[in-house]
């Protein structure tokens, strides 16, 4: 059996220079255990040498584990530690353009090694049972990077052919496809291929689960205000009901456990649609814990403090009881901030009186804590008050890309399938009794209460918004909401937050601040795309640039 494993670039000016969302992530180079060479003429005559070629396909799926500024600094979830990093200058501030914008065009040089599989194996005389699989996993990814490229730029060139310039030349180059146009060949290729895989695979291999799961995303993000202005209530409805085969397959299931279902003793577990693989302690696992966890750990560097959740998030914990902490009966205490809420909020924040590697950890002012909540970026200690914790192992908080963990990125899991079904489905017809019974399996999983029952249509929205915020949070999903919903002309407009403890008259006091440098802008009439790179203008004339860029 080949496993994927995946390596990465060890550099580390090329680590800081990495755009850091899931989608702004530097190329990963995979690795197979087998290093022998083989050539053209015998690549496609064993069903091993054309598995060689098929895992360099899956090489280019990003991953958030290696970076020291993640895809969640990107949104209002939360910010880099450290001052001076991408999503805390060029994109924080939208003065990001054609030339220096975070950019994922060169996912078209691994779609082009899909299409040269699919090319070469297709037309081999490799047995056709295995064809079809194989077949049918290529188009998955090349699908998931267009994926990738409409959500970053629209419309983009439908590349299905290889090219080769030397025996093309200009004809090579392609205009852009407009964003419905790339919308459809993406879903209508997950359509095609999803009867064509098998439900149970090897880990990091596409399943028909996985094929479901990108499809109804995409009709997600294209039924929401972003690309249907009118409230097509048939676009929301095509969603759901793609999610819902996911659902119906009975093949997944909710972890037990949401502290610890996202680490590598539970890889590949029951809630596991599609991931991707690391392999740790050989150089080609995660550093995730020493980039993006806590800094200063019993007087000791354990972290760069690259991922500091925001007040802002903190706030959508609901409390034990289910109820938001706005709804004047849920019992908060703004001077107790961190009493009775929600077991999530413990499993995936680091606040101040939390434990991290059995120390306690202190954000408080004036009592000579590292940790105290820095307001001047003078250190890498957090700028809110908060560090990450979700999803991080404590026994490999070691100090730097340490690439240790064998931590699976998870990209479809079962609890999201449920929530876009729960959001297309309360959109397409409102609150039905689907709709109760899809989120209040992930609010049990938590041990929520259910939903009151009589809830209206915009009620149930609110709910299920806040749900995906808490629910999928540090899991680079919350820009892909953020773009769709339009959210991101309010959320990212303005300044994030932070919370500061002083003592004052023998008692302390909790006070929320803007977030050092956590100023935000975002331009609604261009930022909702990013320019296509003026790199890839400059080779291709037939390109046309987003507007406003």
């Amino acid at each position: 059996m080949i496993k994927i494993k995946h390596i990465r670039n060890h550099s580390s000016k090329a680590l800081l220079a990495c755009l850091m969302l899931s989608h702004f992530s530097c190329s990963d180079f995979l690795e197979v255990e087998s290093k022998e060479q083989v050539s053209d003429a015998t690549l496609w005559q064993t069903t091993g040498n054309a598995d060689l070629f098929l895992n360099n396909v899956y090489t280019g799926i990003p991953g958030p584990f290696n970076t020291f500024d993640p895809g969640e600094n990107f949104t209002d979830n939360a910010m880099n530690g450290v001052n001076g990093q991408t999503s805390r200058t060029l994109y924080a501030n939208s003065v990001y353009t054609a030339s220096n914008s975070p950019s994922v065009w060169g996912l078209y040089s691994s779609i082009r090694a899909s299409n040269v599989f699919i090319e070469k194996a297709g037309a081999s005389t490799l047995p056709d049972a295995w064809k079809k699989v194989r077949l049918a996993e290529a188009r998955f990814v090349r699908a998931y990077y267009y994926m990738l490229l409409w959500t970053n730029y629209g419309g983009v060139p439908i590349i299905e052919d290889v090219l080769d310039q030397n025996e093309q030349g200009d004809a090579i180059f392609r205009a852009r496809n407009t964003a419905e146009e790339t919308y459809q060949f993406i879903v209508s290729e997950c359509a095609a291929i999803a009867n064509d895989l098998p439900e149970t695979v090897e880990a990091g291999r596409a399943s028909k689960g996985s094929a479901l799961a990108l499809q109804g995303f995409c009709e997600l993000y294209y039924a929401s205000p972003l690309y249907n202005p009118s409230n097509d209530k048939a676009k929301w409805l095509k969603a759901a009901q793609t999610s819902k085969k996911v659902i119906d397959q009975g093949k997944y299931t909710l972890f037990g456990n949401y502290e610890t279902m996202l680490l590598e003793a539970n890889n590949n577990n029951s809630e596991v649609i599609f991931a991707k693989q690391y392999l740790g302690g050989t150089g080609l696992g995660g550093g995730r814990e020493g980039l993006q966890g806590p800094w200063i750990v019993g007087g000791i560097q354990h972290a760069y403090g690259g991922v500091n959740p925001t007040q802002e998030l903190v706030d959508e914990y609901a409390m034990a009881n289910g109820l938001p902490i706005t709804d004047p009966a849920s019992g908060y205490d703004p001077q107790q901030p961190y009493k009775n809420r929600e077991k999530r909020f413990y499993q995936s924040v680091i606040y101040d009186g939390a434990f991290w590697l059995d120390k306690e950890m202190i954000m408080k002012q004036g009592v000579g804590s590292r940790n105290a909540t820095d307001l001047s970026n003078t250190n890498e200690a957090t700028n809110t008050g908060y560090y990450l914790k979700k999803g991080l192992d404590p026994k490999y908080a070691v100090n730097g890309n340490h690439q240790l963990s064998s931590a699976n990125f998870v990209i479809f899991r079962f609890a999201e399938v449920l929530l876009n079904y729960a959001e297309a489905q309360n959109e397409a017809v409102g609150p039905d009794a689907s709709v109760y019974e899809a989120i209040n399996k992930v609010r049990l999983r938590s041990e929520l209460p259910a939903l009151k029952a009589g809830l209206t249509q915009e009620q149930m929205r609110v709910a299920i918004h806040r749900e995906r915020r808490v629910e999928l949070a540090f899991e680079e999903k919350r820009w892909y909401d953020l773009m769709r919903l339009k959210l991101a002309e309010k959320n990212l407009n303005g300044s994030l937050h932070a919370m500061v403890i002083e003592q004052s008259n023998g008692k302390w006091n909790y006070k929320v601040v803007p977030a050092p440098d956590g100023s935000r802008t975002f331009f609604a009439q261009k930022n909702y795309v990013f320019p296509i790179p003026q790199a890839a203008i400059d080779r291709n004339a037939k390109l046309t640039q987003n507007p406003n860029y």
